[in-house]
């Protein structure tokens, strides 16, 4: 046992540092860390998640050094029909194949959540606001990492194979991929067109997280006003008016644009920093405690999303 945590700090650190380095894209970061997780596990699996919640935040807020704000509002107001319809539409589609599956409601809804908007990140918003269970949470997560992992690998050849543009796949992996992590991985090995609509527009759709939270909350407290324990507090993910905070600065300060390019070049090694320790946090165990019932409701939901957004995108009614 402890000639594997040595063995395995020595790769998390080589790895770490290799992927400092531009040479290393964000599909190779992962499948790295996955590598390394499913050949020799992960002893340090607690270390990893929360320093990978950490780089992600950080990481994306860096990314708006490289986003002017006005495209970002922009985006948002001008995807607001398309962006209420998928949302609405997935957590319905969730709530329907979760009860079909007969899954316990926090875990339908925490699926379901990270699949309509941005994976980890709303997941984590929205457990506190439902009381969800810590292994609902567990679960959850799980899903979301094993299908970001998919979705990183296999929406660059397939869009290449469809021949999606890069405005038309950073749009479709905005949303149809979980988590923003991933997002930024996939659209980075598309193309910077791809990045650039990705990005912005996943960021627009990640500011629903807030509102449906506090709703969720607000029904919650409804239905358990009789209680006397309080309705634990919830975690909005700060990286979000963060990236709109830094997206600011540099938009209103054109005059940093040097400084922006640094932050902007720091932030995307960060991603990939991230990526690889999400992906050794994929081991064998993992996969055997999704159990198939949780997984095949974030399959098939997933597909459903993915399926739908690239079929309106193609058809021209979204983009």
């Amino acid at each position: 046992m402890h000639l594997r945590l040595v063995a395995f700090r020595v790769l998390l650190a080589v790895g770490i540092l290799l992927c400092l380095l531009p040479v290393v894209s964000a599909p190779m970061a992962l499948a790295a860390g996955m590598l390394i997780a499913l050949v020799i596990g992960n002893p340090a699996l607690d270390f990893c998640m929360k320093t990978s919640r950490r780089t992600l935040a950080f990481s994306v807020a860096g990314l708006g050094a490289g986003m002017n704000l006005y495209d970002v509002l922009h985006a948002g107001a001008e995807g607001i029909v398309y962006t209420i319809i998928g949302i609405a539409a997935a957590l319905a589609m969730g709530a329907l194949i979760g009860n079909r599956l007969r899954l316990a409601g926090d875990t339908t809804i925490l699926v379901s959540v990270g699949t309509a908007i941005c994976g980890g990140s709303a997941i984590v918003a929205m457990a506190p606001a439902i009381r969800a269970r810590i292994e609902a949470v567990a679960m959850s997560l799980a899903i979301v990492f094993v299908l970001n992992a998919v979705a990183l690998l296999v929406f660059p050849p397939l869009g290449h194979y469809l021949g999606l543009s890069e405005k038309q796949f950073g749009l479709w992996a905005a949303l149809a991929i979980h988590d923003t992590s991933s997002v930024v991985g996939a659209a980075t090995a598309y193309g910077e067109g791809a990045l650039e609509n990705a990005v912005v527009l996943k960021m627009a759709r990640a500011l629903w997280i807030f509102p449906l939270a506090l709703l969720a909350g607000l029904v919650m407290t409804f239905r358990f006003r009789a209680s006397k324990s309080p309705l634990p507090g919830m975690k909005f993910p700060w990286f979000i008016p963060a990236f709109l905070a830094v997206a600011a600065l540099f938009t209103w300060l054109p005059a940093l644009s040097g400084v922006a390019d640094m932050v902007f070049f720091a932030a995307q090694r960060g991603m990939s920093v991230t990526l690889f320790l999400i992906g050794s946090t994929i081991t064998l165990s993992a996969f055997r405690s999704l159990g198939w019932r949780p997984l095949l409701l974030g399959l098939l939901l997933w597909l459903f999303v993915a399926a739908g957004s690239l079929a309106a995108i193609q058809a021209g009614w979204i983009g």
